[in-house]
């Protein structure tokens, strides 16, 4: 039983080092950059990035090799004590480089967790060495067991190794396509981004949204900042005031260039907004870039477990949380999200039986309208996107009320993001104006589209936002006018 529980550990061993080798070879950059972070010169990191993964492969090959398996073992019981080494110096120097042990297919910052896995793996390593004599012992060779391993070791040692890397490559091949989907998924949704903002309306009927819808509940989160303390979003939320989670990543230039904006909004804002920025990565990366740009109380995620519960799968973006809930759409890109910025720190929602202000807003023809100026009858603003899914499946049903409006109905207004290209392709005949950072549905209280809102004969807000194709269509229909209090 002991000699099978061995075994069992020999090929253990053999199989975690085999795809620690391979995975590093697969990600040679990631591979320098690894013991880059873990103190190595950088004229040594190339040379340890090869010699590294090299050695892995040399120990797994003599684990599997009964002759060989001490040596196998003492290399493995070597390198997994210079790994508990480097670890160990890096956590007590507050440093936690990420491990990429596996190369693309785990990548985290060391702590605890990668200490005790070594520790375990290096004390598996110490008992085959203390062991390893025994598969040379005649009473052991004589056992059948012994017998039947030994001729299977010298008979197939060359084959398991390559079994081994097989399985490995494999194993780091789905991985990479995996990780290479996202990608390609992160792309599309940019271009889904861009399409949206140059008004190209996709063929799906139910294109794919980012970020979670307006008014549902923001997923709560406890993040450690630069400085080791634990934040929360229900400590941020505590001083009544909006909070505006930035998201950013390691690499991305958009991001880098909005920094200083978020800077500056921290320091202008700072009494009607906690602007709360989210990376990942190193923490003294994001220390020096936090005192280049002037931007403070940075938050680390370790992957991007945060930023992907908010459905922000492309960064920059940020998204407003008042009272534990979306208040805004996801804005993505540094256009949307000063935007965002601008309408959070702005004047306060309209409230309904308020008299709509100055409001100006571009048209299709590139001239002004002010929204203040609608009186002397009920109108229905409507909240617009052709290229948002939901408005879309109504687009007909609006049309034909337009064209068919009872004399005591309101009149409409559209009010659109897009293009005029698009808005005109829309074909509506009633006024349409341009809001492409959502800024005037935002006064209104509108978080998304399709929406819409009645103004009463003198100008005040009088009803609640309808949100959604059924609540439009009400509004539209109403013949009546609506209370206002």
């Amino acid at each position: 039983m002991f000699d099978t529980f061995l075994l069992v550990a020999r090929l253990l061993l053999a199989a975690v080092f085999t795809v620690a080798g391979v995975a590093k070879l697969s990600d040679p950059s990631g591979s320098r950059k690894s013991v880059g972070e873990f103190g190595v010169p950088a004229f040594l990191t190339t040379a340890f990035a090869l010699l590294l993964p090299l050695a892995e492969l040399a120990c797994a090959a003599g684990l599997v090799s009964a002759g060989w398996a001490w040596l196998g073992a003492s290399g493995a019981l070597g390198l997994l004590v210079l790994f508990v080494a480097a670890i160990s110096v890096s956590m007590i120097r507050g440093r936690r480089p990420n491990c990429r042990c596996f190369g693309q297919l785990h990548s985290s910052p060391v702590g605890w967790p990668t200490l005790f896995r070594n520790f375990a793996l290096a004390g598996v390593a110490a008992l085959v060495l203390w062991r390893s004599q025994a598969y040379a012992d005649t009473a052991y060779m004589e056992s059948g067991f012994g017998r039947t391993f030994d001729a299977f070791s010298r008979a197939g040692t060359a084959a398991i190794v390559l079994a081994l890397v097989v399985v490995a490559q494999g194993i780091v091949g789905a991985f990479t396509l995996y990780h290479v989907l996202r990608q390609n998924g992160r792309t599309l949704e940019r271009l889904d981004a861009i399409e949206v903002k140059l008004g190209v309306v996709p063929t799906a009927e139910q294109p794919q949204v980012a970020g979670l819808p307006a008014r549902s509940a923001a997923p709560r989160f406890s993040l450690t900042g630069l400085d080791g303390e634990t934040v929360t979003l229900q400590a941020l939320s505590e001083s009544g005031k909006g909070v505006l989670l930035f998201f950013s990543e390691p690499g991305c230039g958009a991001c880098d260039a909005i920094l200083p904006d978020v800077g500056r909004w921290q320091r202008e804002h700072a009494e009607r907004l906690v602007v709360v920025p989210i990376s990942q990565g190193k923490a003294d990366v994001n220390r020096a870039k936090g005192r280049t740009h002037k931007v403070q109380n940075i938050l680390l995620q370790l992957n991007r477990e945060v930023a992907e519960s908010y459905r922000a799968e492309i960064t920059p973006s940020a998204v407003l949380v008042i009272d534990g809930a979306i208040a805004r759409p996801l804005a993505v890109g540094a256009e949307a999200i000063r935007a965002l910025v601008k309408d959070a720190t702005g004047p306060p929602t309209l409230m309904k039986g308020e008299r709509v202000p100055f409001l100006p807003v571009r048209d299709l023809n590139g001239g002004t309208f002010d929204l203040a100026t609608i009186l002397g009858h009920r109108t229905l603003l409507l909240f617009w996107n052709p290229s948002c899914g939901f408005c879309a499946g109504m687009l007909d049903k609006v049309k034909v009320w337009e064209t068919n409006r009872p004399e005591d109905a309101p009149e409409l207004v559209v009010i659109s993001a897009g293009s005029p290209k698009a808005n005109r392709e829309q074909g509506f005949r009633s006024r349409v104006l341009l809001d492409s950072a959502f800024s005037v549905g935002a006064r209104f209280g509108a978080g998304g589209t399709p929406s819409a809102v009645i103004l009463d004969e003198a100008g005040r807000v009088a009803s609640d936002v309808g949100v959604g194709a059924e609540a439009v269509l009400a509004l539209a229909a109403a013949t009546t006018p609506v209370a206002v209090f």
